[in-house]
């Protein structure tokens, strides 16, 4: 079974991970002294000497890695994270040698350049090891080796969501072995998973010591059978996690808070509700407003003149659209339609070879050149460089009865880009789809998050197939 494996995995993890750590100082030890210069010079500490450290320094390291997780199983962790571990644990590690070195022991003959090769080489080796290892097993699983083994307890639609990632991501080696109701009947499917009997077969099922884990999927009606499951499944040994069925409710990274000792969990936690944070993106705002203003100030120019002779009528187009905490604003646009009844706009959406764009305004469409004038928007404070887009305020009222959660878009100042858009989400495409990346980017918000979307809108951004 992999739960009697994982000891044995771990520890040869260890030990190629010390071995690594070892190798990776005296290679920083041969680079500095024999690939940078000739040798070891007067004054230098003999390679002895290093080789001493490494009793000190290879214990330590394995214990920072513990201490920082990079030994918890990896199966569904992205390899960024796997990544972030490692470089946080030779970080500590780093700034803790350098410490007892030249400040406790005060030992000033250690090179500084070996110090910080070892930690390049470290991190570099290391990673390249775990993705490497991490390929092979994927590979490996998904030929139906190193598997997991998993029970259900209870059908819900957190149990159907969870099937569902262990169907489409074949290489995390997980497998459901079946699910236990007191609601549907044996016998019934899901993707091939069976409905194996009640939840009172669960005390049957745990002594014959089969699985790895039990997911308990229990649907809201149910959870009064939670804690006596969870007693019994403490009782098996067997590795238990809980996958609530209100996922819908609460955010995918819960911020939670402790009362003394009392667990509260935020329905909502929105990172740009936080003063620094709101004022870095805002700074960020508005240098790159006045930046891209400034880039494509002749791109604006001749976009004006090509509308103003395209068709009668103003250049910019003014749209009314909801904003932060659902307030209204006038959003900018270069004109791409024929100037239009007051009121008609408000119909609808443009189609396929709708009759009103002109020539030039379905090129300025297509190319997202039509957006440029919300350069202005976002240095008034009306919109932000990324963000989810705004909508029509007839829209707004019609969505938020039709599509759940779709009013938490408006937390945050909307977007010239955003994190639906460079995924595709543009134009004639599912409203409920993109509110699901809305949210994932509102819940998910880094500065480093927004620098990526603004990168990927590059490449990906500006030609809209679904724009009419």
């Amino acid at each position: 079974m992999i739960k009697d494996n994982q000891k044995v995995f771990n520890r040869l993890m260890v030990m190629i991970d010390a071995a690594t750590t070892a190798a990776s100082f005296m290679l920083a030890y041969f680079f500095k002294f024999y690939v940078l210069n000739d040798g070891p010079g007067l004054g230098v500490l003999p390679v002895t000497d290093y080789l001493m450290l490494l009793l000190f320094i290879v214990p330590v390291y394995m214990l920072i890695y513990y201490m920082c997780g990079v030994y918890t199983p990896k199966r569904t962790i992205r390899r960024r994270f796997e990544v972030y571990g490692i470089v946080k644990s030779n970080t500590i590690g780093i700034v803790a040698l350098i410490i007892i070195l030249y400040m406790v022991v005060r030992e000033f003959n250690v090179s500084r350049s070996v110090m910080a090769f070892f930690y390049i080489f470290n991190v570099v080796i290391t990673s390249c090891f775990r993705f490497a290892l991490r390929k092979g097993l994927r590979t490996i699983r998904k030929k139906g080796y190193n598997l997991k083994h998993i029970l259900l307890v209870g059908y819900s639609r957190a149990a159907e969501e969870y099937i569902d990632r262990l169907t489409d991501n074949p290489q995390w080696g997980y497998v459901a072995c079946g699910i236990l109701d007191n609601h549907i009947p044996a016998g019934t499917l899901y993707k091939g998973v069976k409905v194996l009997g009640s939840l009172g077969n669960l005390e049957i099922i745990l002594p014959e010591n089969k699985l790895d884990e039990i997911a308990i999927t229990l649907p809201l009606k149910d959870y009064d059978y939670l804690e006596h499951i969870v007693s019994i499944c403490e009782k098996s040994g067997v590795h238990t996690k809980f996958i609530p069925d209100y996922n819908s409710l609460i955010p995918s990274k819960p911020y939670t808070e402790d009362l003394q000792g009392l667990p509260v969990i935020n329905i909502r936690y929105v990172p740009l509700t936080n003063t620094g944070n709101i004022m870095i993106k805002r700074i960020m705002d508005i240098f790159g407003s006045l930046f891209g203003i400034v880039i494509t100030s002749p791109i604006m120019l001749i976009a004006a003149v090509l509308v103003k002779l395209s068709s009668p009528g103003p250049v910019i187009f003014k749209q009314e659209r909801v904003g932060l905490h659902n307030k209204p604003f006038y959003m900018y646009k270069f004109r791409s339609m024929e100037q239009q009844q007051p009121g008609e706009e408000k119909k609808g959406w443009t189609v396929r070879n709708d009759p009103r764009v002109t020539g030039v305004g379905k090129f300025l469409r297509r190319t997202s050149l039509d957006e440029l004038p919300q350069l202005f928007n976002i240095l008034k404070g009306d919109m932000s460089l990324v963000g989810p887009r705004p909508e029509r305020p007839q829209f707004v009222e019609k969505f938020r009865e039709e599509i759940p959660r779709y009013m938490v878009k408006h937390q945050v100042r909307p977007g010239l880009t955003g994190w639906a858009q460079v995924n595709g989400l543009r134009g004639d495409t599912s409203i409920r789809k993109r509110i699901e990346y809305d949210i994932y980017y509102i819940e998910n918000w880094t500065l480093g998050f927004d620098i990526k979307i603004i990168f990927m809108t590059f490449f990906t951004g500006f030609i809209n197939k679904n724009a009419y």
